[in-house]
């Protein structure tokens, strides 16, 4: 719209615009299907959850109730939520526990102590001689951190085989046969697949530019060497035992495989 300062350029998408009709349906088809009445959420979904309330006791002359929750932000002042890094899923099926148990492992030094009595079942002992290592050892606490926390969610086993996949592929270099795996058709394969596409096919950026910046900036790497060419043609030659290895960063890893050989 115009104004004494020029036009605003901005503009809000149908989605978001209409957020909150959208999340009061949510609520409500909730409590039609499955009979929920509680509805959970940070500070900020406060609007949200008692239009949710309001659209159901008015079409189903039915009781909903909202919870809201000091919203928890890291160290550095971000927000933790899908919004911010892509969401955090807690069934397997739509992240992988070795993905979660990365999530955790990526903390930042200083919100490590709190973390670990959110979201952890340790002794508050333990907590504080955890939370006092300095330097390097602070990675041992955030391993715990992650090892604890996946094992509420995923099982001690899971947590523990994620672990141990870390460890080897971090610390030994090695492409673990449990890290995350996507498959590609063995004739795309053969006949190249660019670089860049192929780190956004993995997972291991968001879009085709993403994976061209992650490349120009020296984050990607395929089989642990460094990839400089976003155009690069990668192939069949690049198989070991099976399978490419792909990391973006020193975090994050994924093998690829071929189906239909």
């Amino acid at each position: 719209m115009p104004s004494s300062y020029g036009w605003i350029a901005s503009s809000l998408t149908f989605l978001e615009f209409n957020y909150m009709i959208l999340q009061s349906y949510d609520f409500r088809e909730l409590s039609r299907r499955h009979g929920v009445t509680l509805q959970i959420g940070g500070s900020d979904q406060w609007g949200n959850i008692v239009a949710g309330m309001e659209l159901t006791r008015r079409t189903d002359a039915r009781a909903v109730y909202g919870l809201t929750t000091p919203l928890i932000t890291t160290a550095s002042g971000g927000k933790m939520g899908k919004t911010a890094q892509g969401a955090v899923w807690l069934t397997a099926d739509r992240l992988s526990a070795y993905d979660y148990w990365q999530f955790w492992r990526n903390t930042e030094d200083g919100d490590v102590g709190r973390f670990l009595r959110l979201f952890t079942d340790l002794d508050l002992a333990d907590i504080a001689r955890l939370e006092a290592l300095g330097g390097a050892e602070i990675n041992e606490a955030k391993k715990i951190l992650a090892t604890e926390a996946t094992a509420l969610a995923h099982g001690p086993a899971l947590a523990a085989q994620a672990a141990e996949t870390a460890r080897r592929a971090f610390e030994q270099g090695e492409a673990a046969e449990t890290l995350p795996t996507v498959t590609v058709q063995a004739a795309d394969l053969a006949g190249g697949i660019p670089a860049f596409r192929l780190f956004a096919m993995a997972g291991l950026a968001g879009s085709n530019a993403d994976a061209r910046r992650l490349i120009r900036g020296g984050g990607a790497r395929v089989n642990d060497e460094v990839v400089t060419e976003e155009g690069r043609v990668l192939g069949v030659e690049l198989l070991r035992e099976g399978a490419i290895k792909l990391s973006a960063g020193r975090k994050q890893h994924r093998l690829v495989k071929i189906e239909g050989g």
